[in-house]
């Protein structure tokens, strides 16, 4: 035990764990003080011999120890050290009969003492005189693994073990092991099988029997097989039906008498006494009086018993060793009797019952089939599905499956408010339920009618005054016939009575009531019986099927009872919904099960389920189980009195008889005696006593004569206890009594024991109000009629709370009481480390007594007491601990519910009292203090709500009815009201009433018949100063109004405001009326923020009427976030500004007759879309681009048709007021046309062209949408016309037709193109000289489309908007750059809130855009190349307007040229598009650098050293001049890549001829080895290679060698395929020259310059092996966009060098 207290330790290391030992109770009994050195932590007493644990771990024994070999005498009166395990850290003893075992910190255990059974699982010895380790192996794992163990116990012959996985393993003889064997002694440690899987919380060991405390199952997961309805061994129906006039009895009283396994001894002097036996066994005279020993063939895996399947398994099958399958259906039988199956026998038990005190009930009833079950089958079926159907649609109040499929790890949590309580009350011993089972195995949920449960009518039920008598009356007139039935008695099949445990409907219940239990799918009936606090005993129970089917309708809500909402699972607090399991020798009825068979196998003891067993102990022949409330069940052996009580049978459990106000916490079972320890009256804990008197006689005579007759008949208070000082825990064995004790240190032991004792008299408290006060309400029939719907809600809803509240208390309390036992280190406590569980608690449960006051619950409950209770009503006034006399009982009932909160202050006073016995500056001491301030702040704030809900009651009581109803609201908490005229309404008419009401939720302005609502989340409210107008006045806003108020005076203004400020400030927190809990030290603001979240409907704005809108609000106004719904379905999402939208947002319109909706994702600015945005039409079509004043405007993409991927049209272009006006591209796919020209008015006007995907292109003037007036047209062979139009493709007026090979036609045309076309003219046919027309044909083209610097206008007018600047050139370079920093941040932040939008090269992108190149005075190189760089980077990103700019460029030149506009003859107009793109973007460039030279201008200091001002971003850099500014080398990087695909495919296209000459050629050429080549071009002998490096080795070149001369620069020329620039371009050709150079310098071993005639013959030959496909269009790319700069310079000649030879290589002719 660690040492805690700081102060006083040395001199209380004396007081702490003494042990005192004594025999008896007499009044002469004086305990004797065991001397140690050392505190005791644990004791453990044997028949004769006792062990003790001490602090340090180690371990001391006492009393007579025969199996020590050196002692002369075996009996020891001082402790003696077990010194070999001086080495282990020991933390468990265990002591039995004359054997000890302890358990070590690693989780071994050792054994020592008698081991002749096997009891030390030593194997050989008969004797183990030290502690021995004994391996505990689980050999089913793979490889076997030690397992770890928490504790042991011990018993006459047997040993059990409590693993850390809480399974048991047990070792040595009798069947008080529970293993399936018959061979003992068992050596080797095995593990219970049957409570494996199961969470076991304890074991104990009596003389032959065991005792398991075992935590509840959750309820199970997966579906299970329906249950039997036969026995699995005798065969013989489990349930049985008798069919009455009007209701059928269903009985589940089958016993299967095969069920028990006696050895022979027992079962003769079964057999012999029991002489009624034939009349009580026969049910007709054929049938033989059964056997009941007989014997059944076992087989390993499972055993005879039916208790013993396993009941972690949810399916019950049926043990191996039945003889016949079971039948899921029931047998279609009508024989009367039963026939005998296999040589075995089936009993029927006749009329008789069997009793079963205590348990719910003890059903007997008639076992006999049913003389016609195809009947009953019909008929229940029929039931079934008339109630099912009508249940599982309509019921509100079924419990739904989620009670069963909840999560396992917290089986328990249920939200309070669905009225669903935990089961605390399982199951009646005799399993009362119904189950028709089909063949159908499926799976089960479980849906329940519980209002049925507490109507009355439905099934009849004792009310427990008068029931107690009854049974007790009958229990003594059929004691006699206890144990003669054995034929009937063996224990009811153990599955079925699992399964219906965890199906049983939660503990609604109370005493004894039925609950009807419906199961979906609709085969499957179960009627389960629930255990309650009484006892009380029915023979059978009754259900008639008009009921059956009443109960199906939806009722008013019943109300759960029981633990709701605390997760059992919470690791800090132990479980309360437990059962005790019991197995061995019965002979004495210490097993529980109401006979006095033994039992192979764990039995769960029906009778204390949902009793919340706290710790079992065994004594020699009898059973304790102590109870979280206090209380102690005793069972078996009662010839000493050592149950405490004189009930009969014993073979049940039965409460102790302790006075009242004795709480019993810890137990301890002798051989023939009970030792308890209890709370008093004082703080000090006191010993009770029950059982054999013990007299001393000199040590010499024999032990026989000890005993005297003397026992006490109920447990006796021993007069010393007081003297021994704290009691922390007792034990018992054999005769003796140990107590271990502790003295005052420091007030910190009384402090601990004050609190525990304090928090077990308020559980009992909270559950005496549960089974006294509610229970015998809720069973009131009229209960929910005369409360009201509303009100039987908000009770219901209360009880949810205290049941919650309950649990959580009685967890408490369990937890405190085992922290007593064990150690004292303060860490531990529950209620200082999770106080925030606590203080919810608390805090919901208040609200949930408050909402119920408020709404006058406790009058309406008044009558309904009165009915249940009496007119006095004196239970509620005793509950109540009322003080004043007289008090009407609505206001002693709210006394008695609020009392709660009393206990809250008394956590707060012992905290305090614990904390002054630590020194102050200590963490614990701090610890103490914090809670303690938690919970008294707590408990005021609590009161202060108390006092709120008061004052709102009595404001409801004295307001005018009408308007009451519509404002009484159950959380409504009134905070102050101006029925004094202290606050008028400013200008309000002189006869009008202003009544104002301020609630927690509203403000209330009440007039004549009428009142307005304005909820607090939306309201402001200033003061108005009184400088000038001498008023008091506040100005309160809301969305839709604004009005003035007037307070009489300063103290009323003041008052007011602050009311108002503070209940706005609680709405807003959301912490509605819990106000603000002080727990959370949160500090009250004076003002509530202006700006706020909320959510408001409008009720008169026009644009918004009955819209709801929820979000951002600033003084009145939606401002920042939120979301607009209207009721035709329109929605906004996004961002308003002073109650409009604006900024960012979606919005949609659903379209009724397209049954889809208009969708809209875009800018907004004062309300309307504003901005670039995305529209899609609920037709189909979609809209992206620039939108004003809710018009597409600007620049614009339309795709129509369902499918974007296929859309019939798209229009790229510029809008105006929502139609197409400006230059635009219609791309209409279904036609296979392309427009490129002007529009207006939605219709092509003015100068296009239009292509199309067979050929013909056209340019020319358009006018209403039609060809219309002068244009060009040609067709794919080059057939040209050049003249009037009048429609489309329609010929009509003066032109000139002309033909491929250059023959035309000069007159009068019409017709359309391509079919017969009429015409006058006159034909010329040019002579082959004059080929000047030709040319001026060919010239023509592209005059009359559309020029390239009025494309695209609005494209660029949009990014000088964004710049700031109203047109091009207009406006400041600062505010360009402003816009600029304020579309990155925002970007950024948009990013920031998203991040996944954005890779991370793109976030380093936008984070070096946040530098703006600076610079004083010229642009000097080293600025160009910065602002060159800046460049790379802005058009990098979208975010940038730059890079918008060029995204949107890209975008449209696609759009223009890819698809059926890849046409050559549109190649001239590509060019220019891109020259045109150039100069204008370089036009922005210079606005944003405005030092930067114009096109063309040179830089200022160029360098000494030439550089470049080439972008590309290789190392590339020419030697050439670098200190011209051009726009192309600036900016042809950036674009050029991104529109090089549809460019060079029209120059692919426009070359195609020439190229495909040139190929033919190279593939001809090529055919030829390198030195062939070389000679057939002309190449000078002194240059031909005459080695060439083959993958690194040196050859020598022969006559064949083929494509290895010159190979460097032949790799490299191929490199220009791969560039996009002309400037990369040419440097790719710089280098093939370099490359050639260098190779003839080493072959000429010296310096020579080339002349051309030298040169052009090798560079052709390097093209010719480069082998470039589409050389003519790589050359007139280059030539097209080179920088004019370059064109003299040594790469305009190297240029010159290549287009040779292009042409060259087309014109060779092989000799």
């Amino acid at each position: 035990m660690e040492k805690q207290i700081s102060s006083g330790e040395e001199d209380g290391s004396g007081e702490r764990g003494l042990l005192h030992t004594w025999r008896g109770y007499s009044y002469s009994t004086t305990p004797e003080r065991v001397l140690l050195s050392r505190p005791v932590l644990q004791a453990a007493l044997g028949a004769r011999h006792g062990v003790l644990l001490v602090e340090g771990g180690q371990v001391y024994s006492f009393g007579e120890l025969p199996w020590k070999q050196n002692q002369t005498s075996s009996l020891v009166t001082e402790p003696v050290l077990e010194a070999v395990l001086s080495e282990q850290r020991v933390v468990f003893v265990a002591a039995g009969s004359a054997h000890s075992g302890v358990v070590t910190e690693d989780g071994g255990v050792h054994m020592w003492g008698e081991n002749a059974h096997g009891q030390c699982g030593l194997l050989g010895l008969s004797v183990i005189p030290n502690p021995t380790p004994l391996a505990v192996l689980d050999s089913e794992a793979t490889p076997p693994q030690t397992v770890k163990i928490l504790e042991v116990a011990c018993g006459d012959q047997h040993t059990l073990a409590l693993s850390a996985k809480h399974e048991v393993w047990a070792w040595g003889s009798g069947c008080q092991l529970g293993l399936n064997t018959s061979t003992f002694p068992v050596w080797k440690p095995q593990k219970v099988e049957p409570l494996a899987g199961r969470h076991v919380l304890q074991v104990a060991c009596g003389a032959t029997h065991s005792l398991a405390l075992v935590r509840c199952l959750p309820p199970p997961q997966e579906p299970r097989k329906p249950p039997q309805d036969k026995c699995g061994q005798c065969h013989q129906l489990l349930y049985t039906m008798t069919d009455k006039e009007d209701h059928v009895i269903i009985s589940d009283g089958h016993h299967c008498p095969l069920g028990v396994e006696l050895d022979s001894s027992e079962t003769k002097s079964a057999l012999e006494g029991s002489p009624e036996q034939g009349k009580q066994g026969k049910s007709s005279p054929t049938e033989p009086v059964p056997s009941v020993s007989t014997q059944i063939p076992r087989s390993p895996t499972s055993s005879t018993i039916p208790d013993s399947t396993p009941a972690s398994e949810p399916q019950n099958q049926v043990p191996a060793s039945s003889q016949e399958p079971v039948k899921p259906t029931i047998e279609d039988s009508t024989e009367p009797e039963a026939p005998v199956t296999n040589g075995e026998v089936c009993v029927e038990a006749s009329e008789s019952c069997t009793p079963e005190p205590d348990s719910c009930r003890a059903i007997g009833g008639k076992c006999s089939p049913f003389p016609d079950e195809q009947a009953v089958k019909a008929y229940l079926k029929r039931l079934s599905d008339h109630a099912l159907a009508e249940h599982t649609t309509k019921t509100p109040s079924t419990l739904h499956s989620a009670q069963l499929s909840s999560d396992p790890a917290d089986p328990f949590t249920s939200d309070p408010l669905i009225p669903v309580a935990q089961s605390v009350t399982p199951m009646g011993s005799a399993l009362n339920n119904l189950v028709v089972s089909c063949a159908s195995a499926v799976g089960e949920r479980v849906v329940s009618t519980y209002e049925a449960l507490s109507l009355r009518k439905v099934i009849g039920y004792w009310v427990p005054g008068e029931g107690r008598e009854r049974v007790e009356e009958r229990l003594r007139l059929e004691e006699p016939m206890q144990g003669k039935k054995s034929s009937s008695l063996g224990d009811i099949r153990e599955e079925e009575a699992e399964l219906s445990r965890r199906l049983s409907l939660p503990g609604l219940l109370s005493q004894g009531t039925n609950v009807l239990l419906l199961l979906h799918p609709v085969y499957r009936l179960h009627i389960a019986a629930f255990e309650v606090t009484t006892s009380v005993s029915y023979t059978t129970t009754e259900v008639s099927p008009r009921l059956l089917r009443r109960t199906s309708r939806p009722r008013a809500r019943a109300i759960p009872l029981t633990p709701g909402g605390i997760p059992e699972a919470d690791a800090h607090l132990p479980s309360l919904q437990t059962e005790v399991w019991s197995w061995g020798r019965g002979q004495e009825g210490q097993l529980g099960h109401g006979d006095v068979l033994p039992r192979l196998q764990p039995v769960c003891v029906k009778s204390l389920n949902g009793k919340e067993v706290l710790r079992v102990a065994a004594g020699a022949h009898h059973s304790l189980a102590l109870t979280a409330q206090s209380q102690v069940f005793s069972w078996g052996c009662n010839t000493s009195g050592q149950l405490g009580h004189m009930e009969s049978p014993t073979t049940f459990p039965h409460l102790t008889k302790l006075s009242d106000g004795i709480r019993v916490w810890d137990i301890g079972a002798g051989q023939q005696h009970t030792l308890l320890l209890a709370d008093g009256d004082c703080i000090q804990p006191i010993l009770y006593y029950s059982g054999q008197q013990v007299k001393e006689v000199t040590e010499q005579t024999e032990e026989e004569e000890e005993q005297t007759g003397e026992y006490t008949q109920q447990p006796v208070l021993l007069p010393f206890c007081m003297n021994l000082g704290y009691v922390s825990r007792v034990c018992s064995g054999g005769r003796t009594c140990a107590a271990l004790t502790d003295r005052n240190v420091m007030g910190f032991i009384a402090s601990l024991h004050e609190l525990a004792a304090a928090e077990r008299k308020y559980y009992c408290k909270l559950s005496n109000v549960k089974s006294l006060l509610l229970q015998p309400l809720l069973k009131l029939d009229s209960l929910s009629s005369t409360l009201g719907q509303s009100t039987a809600g908000l009770l219901q809803n209360l009880i949810g709370r205290l049941s919650r509240l309950s649990q959580l208390t009685g967890q408490n309390s369990a937890s405190l009481t085992s922290f007593l036992r064990r150690s004292r280190d303060i860490r531990g406590l529950v209620i200082l480390d999770d106080a925030h569980l606590f203080l919810d608690t608390y805090s919901e449960y208040c609200s949930a007594v408050g909402d119920l006051l408020v709404m006058g619950g406790f009058q309406a409950l008044v009558k309904p007491c009165h009915d249940v209770f009496g007119k006095g009503a004196e239970v509620v006034q005793r509950l109540s601990e009322c003080s004043e006399e007289g008090l009407p009982l609505a206001d002693v009932l709210a006394h008695l519910f609020y009392l709660p909160i009393k206990h809250l202050h008394e956590y707060g006073r012992l905290l305090l009292k614990l904390a002054t016995c630590y020194e102050v500056s200590s963490v614990d001491y701090q610890k103490l203090q914090d809670a303690c301030s938690k919970y008294e702040s707590m408990a005021l704030h609590l009161k202060k709500r108390r006092k709120e809900a008061e004052y709102t009651l009595h404001f409801w009581k004295s307001f005018p009815g009408k308007m009451t109803d519509s404002l009484r609201k159950p959380s409504r908490r009134l905070i102050c009201e101006s029925s004094n005229k202290a606050l008028t309404l400013q200008n309000a008419g002189r006869f009008s009433v202003n009544w104002f009401m301020l609630f927690n939720d509203a403000l209330v302005h009440a007039q004549f018949s009428t009142h307005h609502v304005f909820p607090l989340a939306t309201l402001w409210v200033e003061p108005i100063s009184e400088e000038n107008t001498g008023l008091y006045g506040l100005k309160v806003t809301s969305p839709e109004e604004s009005f003035t108020l007037l307070a009489s005076s300063p103290a009323e203004k003041a008052k007011w405001l602050r009311s108002i400020n503070q209940a706005v400030e609680q709405a807003l927190s959301g912490l509605g009326h819990d106000g603000i809990p002080p727990s959370t030290g949160v500090t009250q603001r004076a003002d509530p923020p202006i700006s706020r979240t909320a959510s408001y409907t409008f009720y008169k704005d026009s644009r918004l009427k009955e819209a709801t809108y929820e979000g951002r609000w600033v003084s009145g106004k939606p401002h920042g976030r939120g979301v607009v719904k209207w009721l035709d379905g329109r929605m906004y999402t996004g961002t308003f500004k002073n109650g409009l939208e604006d900024g960012f947002g979606d919005y949609i319109v659903p379209n009724k007759n397209l049954n889809s909706c208009d969708h809209y994702q875009g800018q907004w600015k004062d309300g309307k879309m504003h901005g670039f945005g995305t529209f899609r039409y609920a037709s189909g079509e979609v809209y992206e681009g620039s939108f004003q004043d809710n018009m597409r405007h600007g620049h614009g993409m339309l795709r129509s048709g369902k499918l974007n991927s296929t859309s019939p049209s798209v229009f790229i272009g510029q809008w105006q007021y929502d139609k197409k006006s400006g230059y635009g591209v219609f791309d209409d796919i279904t036609r296979g046309e392309k427009y490129m020209g002007m529009w207006l008015d939605d219709q092509r006007q003015g100068n296009g062209v239009v292509v199309t995907q067979f050929g013909l292109y056209y340019e020319g003037a358009f006018s209403n949408n039609k060809m219309m007036g002068t244009g060009v047209l040609l067709s794919e062979d080059d057939t040209t016309y050049e003249g009037e139009f009048s429609e489309d493709w329609t010929l009509n007026g003066k032109g000139v037709l002309t033909m491929p090979n250059g023959d035309f036609i000069e007159g009068s045309f019409s017709g359309v193109w391509g079919t017969g076309l009429k015409m006058s003219g006159s034909y010329y046919k040019p002579s082959l000289y004059d080929s000047d027309k030709e040319k001026a044909h060919a010239l023509k083209l592209g005059r009359l489309a559309v020029h390239s610097e009025d494309k695209w206008k609005a494209v660029f007018m949009e990014c000088w908007n964004r710049l700031g600047c109203d047109s091009p050139l207009q406006g400041q370079t600062t505010t360009a750059w402003d816009n600029i920093a304020v579309a990155l941040t925002a970007n950024l932040r948009q990013q920031r809130d998203s991040p996944e939008l954005l890779s991370r090269s793109h976030h380093k992108t936008l984070e070096s855009l946040e530098c703006i190149p600076q610079h004083v005075g010229p642009v000097t190189l080293e600025v160009y190349h910065t602002i060159r760089r800046y460049l790379v980077k802005a058009c990098d990103t979208p975010l940038h307007p730059l890079g918008r700019l060029v995204e949107t460029l890209v975008s449209v030149y696609r759009m223009t040229y890819v698809g059926v506009g890849a046409n050559r003859r549109l190649l001239h107009q590509a060019v220019n598009e891109i020259k045109s793109y150039l100069s204008r973007i370089f036009q922005l460039v210079r606005f944003l650098f405005p030092d930067l030279p114009e096109e063309g201008g040179s830089l200022a200091d160029p360098p000494k050293e030439t550089s470049s001002s080439d972008p590309a971003v290789k190392q590339l850099e020419s030697p050439k001049p670098g200190c011209v500014v051009s726009s192309s080398a600036l900016l042809l990087p950036v674009l050029l890549p991104r529109l090089y695909p549809p460019l060079f495919t029209l120059y692919a296209l426009e070359k195609e001829k020439e190229d495909d000459v040139y190929w033919e050629c190279v593939l001809r050429l090529n055919k030829q080895p390198d030195l062939a080549l070389l000679a057939f071009l002309g190449v000078q002998q002194k240059f031909w290679p005459v080695t060439v490096t083959v993958h690194g080795e040196k050859q020598q070149v022969l006559s064949s060698t083929k494509d290895s001369c010159f190979a460097s620069a032949v790799e490299t020329l191929q490199q220009i395929s791969t560039t996009f620039t002309p400037s990369d371009k040419l440097q790719v050709i710089q280098l093939t020259f370099e490359e050639i150079t260098q190779e003839v310098l080493a072959l000429l071993k010296q310096d020579f310059l080339w002349s051309m005639d030298d040169l052009f013959p090798v560079f052709l030959f390097v093209v010719l092996r480069a082998r470039i496909r589409n050389l003519g269009s790589e050359v007139s790319l280059i030539e097209d966009l080179m920088d004019p700069c370059v064109q003299h310079g040594e790469h305009g000649i190297m240029f010159t060098t290549l287009k040779a030879c292009y042409y060259q290589i087309q014109h060779e002719k092989v000799t």
